[in-house]
């Protein structure tokens, strides 16, 4: 079994490989205005050839002299000579504080080819100017070289970071210099195997994702649920003489929960289907592969590893069957242990319990309020690169809207009239023809006073969509960086109202099934989306008041709170599934007691080691993907320590029998 499953998982690392996703986190639907007007557009003659700007100011701030004027014809010679197309400048500021020089990229060419046209750009701006002036070169193809080059490495820093954190706590939590390789490995070839099942997805169905967030969601699943089996495959060897027989006992156990667990994420993850936006739509398709494939790698071939190894892979605390005599007397942590005191303290105050509860995350949910959702252009990079740094400078000498002016549509002969009703709008500065199309459209440019993606700037948007949509005829199409900004948060506002509610629907059926109950899991339900709450809020505090993070990306309430609902449900599947079991003995309190106390440490190690694999976007460089991680992170590690071990057991507590309604009360 190990060495067919293990040629298996290999096999599908070697030979799926596929060009991978066919867009990131930024793919804008095809069907929105921003994304028609821009598909139009570049029909346009000449459009291939995207221009690049070399904006130059001085160290201190100081107008530019006629020797710093001098230094920048050099420039615009220097430029038009490496690019081998015409620069046009210099272009002064009103100001005297900056010039820009302005010269053409083509955009069609491979993105190794744009990315050695930019960097030799840079250099000859660079060796073109002396010491006292700063030069920046930026410009849409210099801005996606430079996602590009961020980029670099950085799915390998990812998978280094992930690996170091689950090995460490996986180390931390086994206490065996040994144990901790087993699940590890196993894990980074599903990892492997799933890296490339998605890839050749992407590249066949045309999916936008993000494969980093893939990597983390099957290194964190893939892992809780080897804590799962193993924590019980530990708790059977001390029952049985044999380790096989104590392996199917703990499979036999576990399974269905993790099978659960597994089904019920996928699900949720493919409810995203129902997206118009195709990064969430893509998304939800890779990670259900993904976290099908870490299902696969921990029932059968993690499974068969431990069956071969034996009970001293967890040398040097290796588990014994005990005899009679030994078994009375060693501790019963369902019974004994610190997670049951904690669950016994609560279930004794389960009022208090469940109103400070209640209380602490409403506390936590206030920094949902006041919040900007949508990071402006100069807030998406974790860092500053010199496309944004040239992006500033424009913005601050010629004008916030230079950098990013609004396009334009027309039908060929309403574009005169166009230009007069988009001049009209609030907030345009000017409007001028880029060129027409060989199907007779005009490509229009209106320049606005706003920051690119601001408020204002979408208050621009909005006016000429309103003034030109009426200009009969014209069939007018308003696009650019500022539009698409504005359809995404439209769209991404869509997708989390539709698709929302379809998440909590698949997860209450799934715990309906499981439970074999209607109020267990409508309760668990409405404390798992509280929390979740709670989590989004916790994490904007966080990233406020340490990281310096402005606003809420747009995209990152919907992901959040799947990834929320549906990761946390595994904790209450792990929790509530062996209640139910203890339950038949005890009753329902003392059940829900035995079973914090006996999953306790695993469900918190599981918890912080999801939390500590999602922390590892944080390596990434764009602040979406650090948000989202440090939202899902603090979230889990509050479901795991407030929500699973406080609230759950103190509402088991006060319901009672009812809770597995409609069941036959436990059985005490």
């Amino acid at each position: 079994m190990l060495a067919v499953f293990i040629a298996l998982l290999l096999a599908m690392a070697g030979g799926l490989r596929g060009a991978g996703p066919a867009a990131g986190m930024d793919a804008l639907p095809e069907s929105s205005e921003s994304a028609r007007a821009a598909a139009i557009a570049d029909t346009m003659e000449g459009a291939r050839y995207q221009p690049v700007f070399a904006v130059v100011t001085r160290d201190d701030g100081a107008d530019l002299t006629e020797a710093d004027a001098a230094a920048v014809e050099t420039l615009r010679s220097d430029l038009a000579e490496v690019s081998g197309r015409e620069a046009i400048g210099p272009m002064p500021a009103e100001d005297g504080e900056a010039m820009m020089v302005m010269t053409t990229v083509d955009s069609e060419a491979d993105n190794d080819t744009i990315d050695a046209a930019i960097t030799d750009l840079r250099t000859a701006a660079d060796d073109a100017t002396p010491e006292r002036l700063t030069v920046s070169v930026t410009g849409g193809p210099a801005v996606g070289s430079d996602i590009r080059g961020a980029f670099a490495g950085a799915n390998f820093t990812l998978l280094a970071v992930t690996i170091a954190v689950v090995a460490v706590l996986l180390l931390l939590t086994y206490r065996s210099p040994i144990l901790w390789l087993i699940p590890l490995s196993i894990v980074a070839l599903a990892d492997g195997a799933a890296g490339a099942l998605t890839s050749m997805l992407g590249e066949q169905f045309s999916l936008a994702f993000d494969a980093g967030v893939i990597s983390v969601l099957v290194f964190g699943a893939g892992t809780n649920y080897a804590l799962l089996l193993i924590s019980r495959y530990r708790e059977e060897l001390h029952r049985h003489h044999d380790h096989r027989a104590a392996l199917a006992h703990a499979w036999i156990r576990t399974a269905p929960a993790i099978i659960a667990s597994n089904v019920t994420v996928v699900l949720a993850l493919m409810t995203l289907l129902a997206a118009v936006m195709p990064a969430t739509r893509g998304l939800g398709i890779a990670a259900a592969a993904g976290l099908l494939v870490a299902l696969i790698a921990v029932l059968f071939p993690l499974t068969a590893l431990l069956a071969v190894v034996g009970r001293r892979v967890f040398w040097p605390f290796v588990p014994r069957a005990a005899d009679a005599a030994d078994a009375a007397t060693r501790r019963d942590d369902a019974e004994h242990g610190p997670f049951a005191a904690v669950a016994r303290t609560v279930t004794r105050r389960p009022v208090v319990a469940a109103v400070v509860s209640v209380l602490l995350m409403a506390v936590l949910a206030t920094g949902l309020l006041g919040t900007r959702v949508g990071l402006a252009q100069d807030e998406q990079f974790a860092s500053a690169n010199e496309s944004s740094t040239g992006f500033a400078a424009m913005a601050e000498h010629y004008g916030a809207g230079e950098s990013a002016p609004h396009q334009i549509v027309v039908r060929e002969d309403s574009a005169d009239a166009a230009v007069e009703i988009a001049e009209s709008v609030p907030g345009i500065d000017r409007v001028s023809v880029s060129g027409t199309t060989p199907d007779g459209w005009a490509v229009l440019s209106a320049v606005g006073t706003a920051q690119p993606e601001s408020p204002e700037a979408f208050e621009e948007v909005e006016g000429l969509r309103t003034a030109l949509h009426s200009l009969a005829g014209a069939d007018a199409l308003v696009g650019g960086t500022t539009a698409s900004a504005l359809d995404v948060r439209a769209d991404s506002t869509r997708d989390l109202l539709v698709v929302a509610p379809m998440i909590l629907g698949v997860v209450l059926i799934v715990l309906m099934v499981l439970l074999r109950a209607v109020v267990a899991p409508l309760v668990l339900l409405t404390v798992n989306v509280a929390s979740s709450v709670a989590a989004i809020g916790l994490g904007l505090w966080a990233g406020r008041l340490l990281l310096d993070i402005p606003a809420l990306d747009v995209t990152v309430p919907l992901l959040a709170f799947l990834f929320l609902v549906a990761l946390g449900v595994d904790y209450t599947i792990f929790l509530v599934h062996r209640a139910r079991h203890e339950a038949a003995t005890h009753g329902t309190t003392q059940g829900m007691v035995r079973a914090v106390g006996s999953t306790g440490v695993v469900i918190t190690s599981a918890g912080v080691v999801l939390a500590a694999v999602f922390a590892a976007l944080g390596v990434l460089p764009l602040v979406v993907l650090g948000q989202l991680g440090l939202i899902v992170g603090l979230g889990v590690l509050l479901d795991t320590l407030l929500v699973r071990t406080v609230l759950v057991p103190a509402l088991f507590a006060l319901i009672g029998d009812r809770m597995w309604w409609p069941s036959r009360p436990a059985r005490r």
